[in-house]
């Protein structure tokens, strides 16, 4: 065989061989790639992603889009060909499987985790909205979660109403850490709780939960954070009554990054005219309460997304500017934001054509 060809055959065999073992090595990283993009003003699947009832509401116009991104499951493996390609891609981020799922996460606790998460954006994206609109909305604090094995289990649950911790009235999640901290390891703390049944029944029949009930519970020992400090073991959070019914449809979709893109959406419904002037704007970030604006991951994604499907403009967290300026896509135009106030002005800009001043991202 001449040397020639022998070289040409060995080099062809090495080249197969190095992708088979490309193909069979697997390697610790996912993969992120744009997601679909739904307009909160339209419909999804069918029926309205924004659903009114008990108020006025208006007719709206163009596009307020929320964007996703999408992930390889937490179960696959990717192989190092795929990673190679997922590098050299331009629309997709190759990034380490724990960035995704962090301390072994599995899918389903990944799952179930986004969903809370979506669920608590779409309640403060309703307050925050409303609150824009100085639209009365009730609120308490609650029990969140409570950790298994932990001294709450068993006696306080999940939507108890916390009304005061050693008889301090509590008005924020906040003021539950704080009473019980204060405390040492194996004392009792007294929480005045409205039990979640008995809150559930008062709001069905639209009157004030009245029976409250003291629960005590002896604090154990946390060294999570280097130093020892009492816990109960639970999360407390926020619920809300609002006036009238605001339903949020919208599956398959988890996290809290839709948050202002919902709040701006149930803003236009309950306004006459059009925000946005039946341009098409998309955007993300996360919302409290109190219309502050958060950083989301994925953003690049997300703007490539929002490109595709012809977004203009794009709403975009503060913390998330320079990430997303590094490669933005041609056509759409980033607009900072860091409070709905700010989006709002934003959007007043573009449906007026007066866009020159809008705020940048650098």
């Amino acid at each position: 065989m001449p040397r020639r060809t022998a070289t040409m055959l060995a080099s062809t065999l090495m080249l197969i061989a190095l992708l088979c073992a490309g193909v069979l090595i697997n390697v610790p990283y996912a993969e992120m790639s744009p997601g679909p993009t739904v307009n909160t003003l339209g419909e999804h699947d069918g029926e309205p992603v924004l659903q009114i009832s008990g108020r006025k509401t208006y007719a709206t116009s163009g596009h307020l889009n929320m964007t996703t991104v999408r992930v390889t499951s937490a179960e696959y493996r990717m192989n190092l060909v795929e990673a190679v390609y997922g590098w050299l891609a331009h629309d997709n981020k190759v990034v380490p499987h724990d960035t995704l799922y962090p301390d072994g996460k599995t899918e389903e606790e990944s799952t179930q985790e986004n969903a809370e998460e979506f669920s608590q954006s779409q309640e403060s994206a309703k307050v925050a909205a409303l609150k824009e609109l100085n639209i009365p909305v009730q609120s308490w604090v609650i029990v969140s979660t409570v950790v298994k094995g932990s001294p709450a289990e068993g006696k306080l649950h999940a939507g108890d109403v916390i009304k005061a911790v050693d008889g301090t009235a509590v008005k924020a999640p906040g003021d539950v850490a704080k009473l019980v901290t204060a405390h040492k390891p194996e004392q009792d703390v007294v929480f005045t709780i409205v039990p979640a049944k008995e809150q559930a029944a008062a709001e069905k029949a639209n009157r004030t939960a009245t029976g409250t009930q003291d629960v005590t519970i002896t604090t154990a020992t946390s060294t999570d954070s280097g130093e020892k400090r009492a816990i109960v073991g639970i999360s407390a959070g926020t619920d809300h009554t609002f006036p009238f019914s605001i339903d949020i449809k919208l599956a398959d979709v988890g996290g809290p990054s839709a948050g202002l893109m919902f709040a701006l959406g149930i803003y236009d419904k309950l306004t006459p005219g059009s925000l946005t002037g039946g341009s098409f704007v998309a955007g993300t970030g996360t919302i409290d309460d109190d219309g502050k604006v958060g950083p989301i991951g994925g953003i690049e994604m997300k703007t490539v997304g929002a490109r595709s499907q012809g977004a203009r403009y794009f709403l975009t967290p503060a913390d998330n500017c320079a990430a997303a300026a590094k490669d933005t896509p041609s056509g759409l135009r980033l607009v900072k934001v860091d409070t709905i106030d700010d989006a709002l002005d934003a959007l007043k800009d573009i449906r007026s054509g007066d866009t020159a001043d809008l705020p940048k991202c650098t």
